[in-house]
């Protein structure tokens, strides 16, 4: 068997319909033992498809059903009919599989959790977990083992930070924030001044903020503001390492991959989108729906809806054009070389 876990006992299809609302085709009652992707999937299995672009895909498959969109027909085996069949089939697995949180509402003996604290109802905290003084823990969250949550923070309802997540002081978070390993909330921000032959540091005396249904990767680094807050906004989703400067404020539901760096103080809008490995200087301003290509350079401000690709990053039209030109650059010196040699004029 592929993967880790399985089933003790079969579920049917019309059962499994009925996790995910879907409409059965076919035989309901075929039993189904475990769930896989398209290609690793075995007699006894569900799978799913997203778009009928990749029927064939389902037609070569050794699955006995299929998770799949209202337009694919029956196709000689039971299917069940979803508006988003990838969202369906990771419910379908998750139920299959039982993946669920152990020893869930209980603090482990080895956590220490200051007598201050505060912490809600179903709060799972793991080994060797530190709670500081006077932090407050929403219901439902969970604090994976080594995990350190220091003082004063606030953290909403069903948030997990997992193993070795570190949170500085004054931390706050919303609700169902998913933090994970090794990730550095709230250390402080590079910030220095130059005086009497020294790098002199700038006490770093603000927070971190991050707002509801966040998730932040592993090994990723969110720097306190020096004054205020650094701000992650509501929905926004962050890749493995990633680092965020001080008083940097991300807007509502962007999407940064891997290895992104953002300079203190700049500002996102809504629905931004950044390439693995961009970088963006300090202070700039990126507009709401803009596009970052991969190992984007930015050095001044991207306006709303723009995609810009490059170091120094230009806007799609701009950067394709120079590509093209590029591209014919080495016939144009050969054509000059010919010139040249016309013309007598050949190097000596």
């Amino acid at each position: 068997m592929h993967g880790s876990g399985g089933l003790a006992v079969s579920v049917t299809v019309r059962e499994m319909a009925e996790w995910v609302q879907g409409e059965v085709l076919g035989d309901g009652d075929l039993p189904i033992h475990n769930a896989r992707p398209i290609f690793d999937a075995e007699p006894g299995d569900i799978t799913f498809l997203e778009s009928e672009r990749r029927l064939v895909d389902l037609y070569k498959s050794r699955a006995s059903a299929a998770i799949v969109p209202p337009s694919i027909p029956m196709n000689g085996r039971p299917l069940i009919r979803v508006a988003d069949p990838l969202m369906a089939f990771v419910r379908v697995y998750q139920h299959l599989r039982g993946h669920k949180v152990s020893n869930e509402g209980v603090i482990d003996p080895s956590a220490h959790v200051h007598p201050t604290a505060v912490v809600g109802a179903g709060v799972t905290v793991g080994p060797c977990a530190i709670i500081g003084e006077g932090t407050e823990i929403g219901a439902g969250s969970v604090i994976q083992p080594s995990a350190v949550v220091g003082r004063y923070c606030k953290i909403g309802r069903n948030v997990v930070l997992h193993p070795h997540v570190v949170l500085y002081d004054d931390c706050i978070l919303g609700d169902r924030v998913i933090i994970h390993a090794n990730a550095v909330i709230g250390a402080d921000g590079f910030g220095y001044r130059y005086h009497n032959g020294q790098q002199v540091k700038v006490p770093q005396l603000g927070w971190v903020e991050i707002e509801d249904d966040v998730e932040i990767g592993a090994c990723s680094a969110v720097d306190r503001g020096t004054f205020g807050p650094t701000r992650i906004g509501r929905g926004t989703k962050i890749d493995n390492l990633v680092q965020i400067a001080h008083n940097v404020q991300v807007g509502p539901h962007n999407l940064l991959a891997a290895q992104v760096g953002i300079a203190g103080s700049c500002k996102t809008g809504h629905h931004v989108v950044m390439g693995g490995q961009v970088g963006i200087a300090d202070h700039l301003e990126i507009g709401d729906g803009a596009v970052l290509a991969a190992q984007s350079g930015i050095s001044k401000d991207v306006p709303p809806g723009q995609t810009v690709f490059g170091s120094p990053a230009m806007i799609s039209r701009d950067f394709w054009k120079r590509k093209v030109v590029l591209s014919k650059f080495p016939n144009v010196l050969k054509d000059v070389e010919r010139i040249k040699s016309h013309l007598g004029l050949e190097e000596e």
